[in-house]
C-alpha cells in the first residue's frame, strides 16, 4: 500500500504533462510559430527590419509564456498584450509617422524606386537601332518577350530582364516557341493589345540600359531613357535639351523653372500637413463649415435620441399602460436592423425624384432632401434620430428601474406635479446611470462615418475645392475622402487630420467623465 500511494502523484504528474490540454498548446503554440516565421522570412525578404524585430520578440515572449510553469498570469496577458499592440500601438504610431510625411499619390515610395520609375517612364525609340522580329509569349498572365539577338534566343519579362533562352525553339530570325511558355496567337494578342504594347522588358538591371518596347506584337525596338540619372551628381538630365533636374526638399526632381518629375518620394513635411486644410484658401471655409458641423451632428444626436428615448422610456413605464411589452418591441426594431442598410433604405425614401417621401407623402414634390445644404443636414439629424432612439429607449428603461420609488412617492405627497417630479428626481438619478453612455454616444457620432457615407456621400459637395468634401461631410468622413475619393491620394494629410480627431474625442471624453464623476457624488 505504501509503494502504491508513493507512486501515485508521479503518473499524475506525468498524465499533467502529456495530457490533451498540453497537446492542444503545443499546437496552437505551434500554429502561432509558424505564422510568426513567415512573417518574419518576409520581413527579412522586403527588409522590413521593425516589424522582424517585433515579431521576433513576440514569438520568444509567447513560447516563453505558454511553456514556463512560473508565467501563470503572463499566458492570460500576453494574447491581450500582442492584440493592443498590433491594432492600436502600431496603427496609431503609423498613423502619426505618416502625418508627418507627403506620404501620397507621387510619394508613394523611396528614393530609388522613384529614379527607377523615372527613367523607365520617360523612354524613347532610340534613334538608327535595330529592330528584332518579335514573338509574344504568355505564362498564365504573364506576358513576355522573345527575340533573337546575335543568333542567340533570348526571353524577358516585366519582372525579368532579358536573358538567353537556350531551350528555345528558333526559325530563321524568330522565336518560335519557348518551353514553359505560350505563344500567343494573332487573336490572343489582339485580345490583349493594350498590354502587349505598354509591356516593357528591361535589357538588363540597370535601368539606364532601356528596354525592349513594340507597337504592332511583331516587331521589338530598344526603347532608352530620355532622362538619364547621374548618380554622382544625384540628379536627372534630360538628353534632348540638357535640362538637370536636382532633388527638392518636397521629395521631387526638380528643374531650375520649378517643374517637378514624377513620381517622387517619401520626406518627411514637419508640421505642414496639420496646416493644410486652412493654409489652402479654397478649402479653409469649407473646413471651418464641416468642423463645426461635426460637433452640432453629435450634439444634436445625442440630445434628440436622448430627449425621444426618455420620453418613451417615461412612458411606457406608467404601470397603468397597457400593451407595454409589445409596444416595447417595436421600439426597438430600428436597433435590430443594421444600421448601414437603414441608411440606404432612408437614402432611396428621401430621393428628390422617386423617393416615397416626395411621390407619396408629399404628392409628387420635389423636395431636395438630400441636394440642399440645409435640408440634408436636417435629413442627416432625423434619420439619425430614427436609427439612435431606441438604443437611448433601452438603456433609459434600464435606468428608471434604479429610481427609488419611495423618493417619487414622497415628493408625490409633498405636492409636487410630474413635470417637478421628473425634473428633479426622476432625471437625476438617470443622469447619474447615464452620462458615460451619452459620452460614448457622443464619441460615437463624431466618427459615424457609416451614416453619413450611406446617406448623403458627404454631399451636396462644395464648388471649387481641391477635395471632394460636401456640407454633410463630419471629419471623419473627409479624412476618407481626403484619403481615398479625391482623385489624388494624400494620406499624410488624412493622418494628419486624423490624429487631431484622436485627440478632440480624447479630450472631450476626459472632459465628460469628469463630469459625470461630479454627477456620482452629488
Amino acid at each position: 500500500m505504501a509503494l502504491t500511494t508513493s507512486t501515485a502523484p508521479a503518473v499524475t504528474g506525468g498524465r499533467r504533462g502529456l495530457g490533451v490540454g498540453f497537446l492542444v498548446k503545443l499546437v496552437v503554440v505551434g500554429l502561432a510559430d509558424a505564422l510568426g516565421l513567415y512573417g518574419v522570412l518576409t520581413s527579412l525578404a522586403t527588409e522590413q527590419w521593425g516589424i522582424l524585430v517585433f515579431l521576433v520578440a513576440i514569438l520568444a515572449v509567447v513560447n516563453w509564456a505558454y511553456f514556463s510553469r512560473r508565467a501563470v498570469a503572463a499566458k492570460y496577458l500576453v494574447p491581450g498584450v500582442i492584440f493592443l499592440f498590433a491594432y492600436q500601438i502600431f496603427a496609431i504610431g503609423y498613423t502619426g509617422y505618416v502625418a508627418f510625411t507627403n506620404y501620397g499619390d507621387g510619394h508613394n515610395s523611396t528614393k530609388s524606386d522613384a529614379i527607377e520609375q523615372i527613367s523607365m517612364q520617360n523612354e524613347v525609340r532610340v534613334e538608327g537601332s535595330a529592330s528584332y522580329p518579335l514573338t509574344v509569349v504568355a505564362q498564365g498572365e504573364r506576358l513576355g518577350f522573345a527575340v533573337v539577338v546575335d543568333g542567340e534566343a533570348q526571353l524577358g519579362a516585366p519582372d525579368q530582364p532579358l536573358a538567353p533562352a537556350p531551350d528555345a525553339t528558333v526559325a530563321g530570325e524568330q522565336v518560335e516557341a519557348v518551353p514553359g511558355w505560350e505563344t500567343l496567337r494573332f487573336v490572343d494578342i489582339a485580345s490583349r493589345q493594350a498590354e502587349v504594347t505598354a509591356l516593357r522588358v528591361a535589357l538588363s538591371d540597370d535601368p539606364a540600359d532601356g528596354s525592349l518596347r513594340t507597337q504592332d506584337a511583331s516587331t521589338a525596338f530598344v526603347a532608352v531613357p530620355a532622362l538619364q540619372y547621374d548618380a554622382e551628381a544625384d540628379a536627372f538630365v534630360d538628353t534632348a535639351d540638357g535640362t538637370v533636374y536636382t532633388p527638392s526638399e518636397r521629395g521631387n526632381f526638380v528643374s531650375e523653372d520649378g517643374e517637378a518629375l514624377s513620381p517622387g518620394w517619401r520626406v518627411g513635411v514637419g508640421f505642414d500637413n496639420f496646416g493644410a486644410m486652412v493654409a489652402d484658401a479654397r478649402m479653409a471655409g469649407p473646413f471651418v463649415q464641416i468642423f463645426l458641423w461635426t460637433f452640432a451632428f453629435a450634439f444634436l444626436s445625442v440630445v434628440t435620441t436622448f430627449a425621444l428615448g426618455i420620453f418613451l422610456a417615461v412612458t411606457f413605464n406608467d404601470q397603468r399602460l397597457r400593451g407595454r411589452r409589445i409596444y416595447r418591441s417595436l421600439f426597438i426594431l430600428p436597433y435590430a436592423f443594421p444600421g448601414f442598410l437603414s441608411a440606404l433604405v432612408w437614402a432611396g425614401m428621401l430621393n428628390d425624384r422617386f423617393g416615397y417621401i416626395n411621390v407619396v407623402l408629399f404628392g409628387g414634390a420635389d423636395i431636395p432632401w438630400l441636394t440642399d445644404p440645409v435640408l440634408a443636414k436636417a435629413s442627416v439629424i432625423l434619420v439619425n434620430l430614427w436609427l439612435g432612439f431606441p438604443y437611448m429607449f433601452l438603456i433609459c428603461t434600464g435606468a428608471l428601474q434604479a429610481v427609488p420609488a419611495d423618493l417619487v412617492d414622497a415628493a408625490r405627497i409633498d405636492g409636487a406635479g410630474r413635470w417637478q417630479i421628473f425634473r428633479n428626481v426622476t432625471l437625476p438619478f438617470v443622469m447619474v446611470t447615464v452620462t458615460p453612455l451619452l459620452i460614448s454616444s457622443f464619441a460615437f457620432n463624431f466618427n459615424n462615418f457609416a451614416l453619413i457615407y450611406m446617406l448623403t456621400g458627404g454631399g451636396p459637395n462644395f464648388v471649387g475645392t481641391p477635395y471632394v468634401v460636401g456640407h454633410t461631410d463630419v471629419l471623419i468622413s473627409m479624412v476618407y475622402s481626403v484619403a481615398f475619393e479625391s482623385g489624388s491620394k494624400q494620406y499624410g494629410v488624412a493622418s494628419a487630420l486624423s490624429l487631431l480627431i484622436f485627440v478632440m474625442v480624447g479630450v472631450i471624453s476626459w472632459l465628460g467623465f469628469r463630469r459625470a464623476r461630479r454627477l456620482e457624488e452629488i
